[in-house]
């Protein structure tokens, strides 16, 4: 266990923990690696594929829904770093651990219980495996292999020499203080060789000495640096080392809290295990005993750097550390947004919005933040007014939409829309498959007259075409008018929902000069036949087509419009209503699959003679 991380190292990722996969992989860029580190992800839900880059080559992630699907297709991953939440980390930690091919297990989760975590500690050993957390940062191999986090951005990798190994072995209970650790020793030695953080926690699964006896054993590693702190016992059992000859490579201790005294009563730092709970636990006192056992302990935490630069040029003195073979890491290539957002690239877009931005710290509707359409309490009406004609919407318009809406939600189960829907759901379907099956529907036969027919009385009244020019135009070309007739409603049974329309249009409007005209086509097509009204889908289309005139628009842009099917529209967005009603109560009534009865359909098979 002397090396437990080599340049070959790969590890499995508990958690889907994109940004620190990408971190360890940029790890190993400027480390020269040639296998990223990262052999897998593992989440519950997994069983894909994530990407990530290896330098500026994009490469596959596969992913995993449990530890024993990972560790079979990657027999050769020996870590696993894991940052399930504490409520779970200790099944999945113990499961690593009973693993044959996992022998280090990072355990990055905070608060687990006292109790497991004393059981994780107790299983490690006795399956020969190596554990530090829980609430640890991590740690790392210099040049070797990067564990989550540790280690900062990639300038602080770099400055603080990680993408190469130095002689220096560092153990710390604080990962807060890892990187300036990495930091100090760089700038003051050749920087490290090993440095691990093993967690704040009272019951670390590893302790100081665990580390520092492996790095004893390390002929690559040439002196050691640790960093305790105020509570618990650990720092003696480092002490009872020294003193034992079993650490012969000089020991470079401080341990943090001395401030503590100052305190009038007892104090809690950050960690759970850093409070003294009686003399031999406080700072000073464990400073005082490293010092008396051998340790090199300087005065302060300030005067660190200068003891593990003396060591270092006394090694180097004696011949006992060379110069570490040095080498330019390669530069990072920088992401594309951050390059964005330094002003170093540009490149065109591929997609245009003009309605909406939630880039911000809420979302933005034609430029107008969603909080202040609800403070001032508008109305859907208002919401489609911004995002399908960019214009703050008069209250009428507003109302009208809303109206319309409403009108257009439901015409019963028998039209093809919910029809379709219905017997979708009843054959099993999802809710948003059914859905589609009826909106589907929608076209020039069912509900999708609304654009047709704006845009023809708007041209054929534009065109100053009498009302009976423009039905023998009509005829003449074979076209049926589209927004004339019902199969039920006629001129003695008029439709409700196109007198609501007709007479809030003409309540509220300032001009209805389209619904003026196709009224007045309507008396020539009911003249020929009762039933050749102007049905919901013409009063509907014309009306829009009268409140965009009332907008300002001209007309340019209201036949755009048109041609983009804004008409339409209104149609799929109410029905869409109905049909989900749909649908939701086949679902509670919980219906059988629809089959058509055999009376309701006309067999009228060719005879044999006539094939």
């Amino acid at each position: 266990m002397k090396q437990l991380f080599s340049r070959e190292t790969q590890a499995i990722i508990y958690g889907r923990q994109l940004k620190v996969v990408q971190r360890m992989l940029d790890f190993d860029y400027i480390s020269k690696r040639d296998l990223p580190s990262v052999a897998c992800i593992v989440y519950p839900g997994g069983g894909g594929i994530e990407t990530a880059f290896f330098g500026s080559k994009e490469i596959v992630i596969p992913t995993y829904s449990t530890i024993q699907e990972a560790v079979q297709h990657h027999p050769n991953a020996t870590v696993m770093v894991n940052f399930a939440s504490y409520r779970s980390a200790f099944e999945t930690t113990k499961e690593a651990i009973n693993t044959d091919t996992i022998n280090f297990i990072a355990v990055i989760a905070e608060g687990i219980p006292e109790r497991k975590e004393r059981i994780m500690g107790a299983l490690a050993e006795e399956k020969g495996k190596v554990i530090i957390g829980p609430a640890t940062v991590g740690g790392i191999a210099a040049g070797k292999f990067r564990i989550g986090n540790a280690g900062g951005s990639a300038e602080n990798l770099v400055s603080s020499k990680l993408y190469r190994p130095g002689s220096v072995g560092l153990v710390t209970k604080s990962g807060g203080m890892l990187n300036e650790m990495f930091n100090i020793i760089a700038k003051n030695a050749d920087g490290i060789y090993e440095g691990i953080a093993i967690g704040g926690d009272r019951y670390p699964a590893s302790s100081l000495i665990d580390h520092l006896l492996r790095y004893e054993e390390n002929d690559e590693i040439k002196f050691h640096v640790m960093l305790g702190e105020v509570g618990g016992l650990e720092e003696y059992k480092v002490i009872d080392a020294l003193k034992q000859g079993k650490i012969k490579k000089p020991l470079v201790a401080w341990v943090t809290g001395t401030c503590a005294k100052v305190f009038p009563t007892e104090v809690q730092f950050g960690h759970a295990g850093a409070r003294a709970g009686g003399a031999r636990e406080t700072a000073d006192a464990k400073n005082a005993a490293l010092r008396e056992a051998g340790a090199i302990v300087p005065n302060s935490f300030d005067e660190l750097p200068e003891e593990i630069s003396k060591v270092y040029e006394d090694l180097k003195q004696k011949g006992i550390v060379s110069e570490p073979q040095e080498f330019a890491p390669p530069k990072l290539p920088m992401d594309y947004n951050v390059a964005v957002q330094k002003g170093l690239v540009r490149r065109h877009s591929e997609f245009i919005t003009t309605i909406s931005d939630d880039r911000g710290e809420e979302v933005k509707y034609a430029g107008i933040p969603l909080s202040q359409i609800i403070e001032e309490k508008r109305g859907i009406g208002d919401v489609i007014g911004l995002l399908w004609l960019k214009r703050n919407l008069p209250e009428y318009a507003s109302k009208f939409i809303e109206l319309i809406i409403m009108i257009v939600a439901d015409h019963g189960p028998c039209v093809s829309g919910a029809h379709n829907a219905i017997v979708a759901s009843r054959a099993g379907k999802d809710l948003v498959s059914s859905l589609a099956s009826g909106i589907l529907t929608i076209g020039p036969r069912f509900g999708g007259a609304i654009d047709s027919a704006g845009r023809y009385f708007k041209w054929a009244k534009d065109s100053n075409l009498s009302p009976k020019e423009f039905v023998d135009y009509m005829k003449k070309k074979g076209i049926l008018i589209p927004g004339i007739g019902h199969r039920v409603k006629s001129v003695s049974n008029p439709d409700k929902r196109v007198e609501m329309l007709k007479k809030y249009a003409k309540e509220h409007f300032s001009k209805t000069e389209y619904l003026n005209y196709a009224l007045e086509v309507e008396k020539v097509t009911t003249a020929k036949k009762g039933n050749l009204i102007l049905n919901i889908d013409g009063c509907t289309g014309v009306l829009l087509v009268d409140m965009m005139k009332s907008l300002g628009l001209n007309d340019k842009e209201i036949e755009e419009r048109i041609d983009a099917g804004l008409l339409n529209a209104f149609f799929v967005l109410g029905r869409s209503i109905g049909i989900v009603g749909h649908i939701i109560d086949q679902k509670l009534l919980k219906t059988k699959l629809y089959r058509t009865e055999e009376y309701d359909v006309l067999y009228a098979l060719p005879k044999e003679e006539d094939l």
